[in-house]
């Protein structure tokens, strides 16, 4: 009985920085869920929105797990399950930031492209004049 004290003692003690953030935790999950269906609103937002959601969801419910660990007494299943979900939700994160800049990279790569194909005569004064 004593090592289990122990453990949960260790327990409830790493657990504090965490379980002092469960607040922020929250609502950066929360803000991810709004985000995400916004998201939603848009054609390519369509495609991507269940990213930021399923993140925010995740995020609240690492918040809620190490929560439950402080309450409990230091359990370590509640701990472990919080981290899990903690490291699933960075993850989709790092995913998330992934996708948009490949996005924000072809953008880019267009926007120069069609800057390139205007100044290069694309549009030079024999189009305009319908060819003759």
């Amino acid at each position: 009985m004593a090592e289990e004290t122990a453990e949960s003692r260790t327990i409830k003690e790493v657990a504090i920085p965490l379980f002092q953030a469960k607040g922020w935790m929250k609502f950066l999950g929360v803000m991810n869920i709004l985000g995400g269906v916004f998201m939603a609103f848009s054609i390519w937002g369509l495609l991507i929105a269940w990213l930021p959601i399923w993140a925010g969801v995740v995020l609240y419910q690492a918040a809620s797990a190490v929560e439950a660990s402080q309450l409990a007494d230091g359990r370590r299943d509640s701990f472990e399950r919080g981290l899990a979900k903690l490291k699933t939700y960075f993850m989709l994160s790092g995913i998330t930031m992934l996708i948009f800049l490949v996005i924000s990279l072809l953008g880019v790569l267009f926007g120069v492209g069609m800057m390139a194909m205007m100044a290069g005569g694309g549009m030079g004064p024999a189009m305009m004049d319908g060819g003759y």
